[in-house]
């Protein structure tokens, strides 16, 4: 390996280490502005089919089973099981697992709680195949040189069909030199897989809902 090997690899190493640490902060400090406690609207829309032009109840998804990535404290997780989901749950911060698993345990959800890196899921427990994954900004804040990784483990682990909702901020949003999300880009790393909708968010900085559809072969 040359100087300029060595160099790159310690600076994809030195990109997840800050991500790891800066999340680990956000929930040593409090709450995360991100685990709000409330399921997003869209991914209740989804579930009980409460999309525009639909009934309370019409075109409600079929309860199957689901992954959801950065789960967080568990909101979501726990909103899907007790929709009838079977639901694995992962997250990188062991404090945030710990409540995860505090708050299903008092809900009586039965959620798959796992603490782990979402774009090294063949080192978990995690083999599916899903239904559906759920995204609430993780994957935007993964380091460019992991995204890949991230795309073929779902990829290898979705159902005919599968859903992936996923919420994003767009490049910049931070002012750092890599989070963030765009169409063009999942269009290119999700090979394989159709982007179906893009939905700017309510936020007053760049924010979007992308729903992708698996491949049915």
């Amino acid at each position: 390996m040359d100087k300029h090997d060595t160099a790159g690899t310690d600076t994809r190493l030195d990109e997840e280490e800050a991500v790891r640490r800066a999340l680990e902060n956000y929930y040593r400090a409090g709450k995360p502005p991100w685990d709000t406690g409330v399921t997003p609207p869209e991914l209740v829309a989804l579930i009980e089919g409460h999309e525009p032009g639909n009934g309370a109840g019409n075109g409600a998804l079929p309860p199957g089973r689901a992954l959801e990535l950065g789960c967080g404290t568990g909101t979501n997780a726990i909103y899907l099981a007790r929709h009838g989901w079977e639901v694995v749950a992962v997250d990188l911060v062991d404090r945030a697992i710990e409540q995860a698993r505090e708050r299903a345990a008092t809900a009586g959800a039965a959620v798959r709680l796992l603490q782990g890196d979402a774009t090294r899921l063949d080192e978990l427990d995690a083999p599916g195949p899903y239904d559906l994954f759920f995204d609430l900004s993780c994957y935007c804040g993964i380091p460019p040189h992991r995204r890949d990784a991230y795309a073929a483990g779902l990829t290898r682990r979705a159902a005919p069909g599968a859903r992936l909702l996923m919420f994003g901020y767009g490049p910049g949003t931070l002012g750092d030199t890599f989070a963030g999300v765009t169409a063009d880009e999942l269009r290119a790393r999700f090979a394989g897989w159709e982007l179906a909708d893009v939905t700017p968010g309510t936020n007053p900085f760049p924010t979007f809902w992308f729903t992708l559809r698996a491949g049915t072969a």
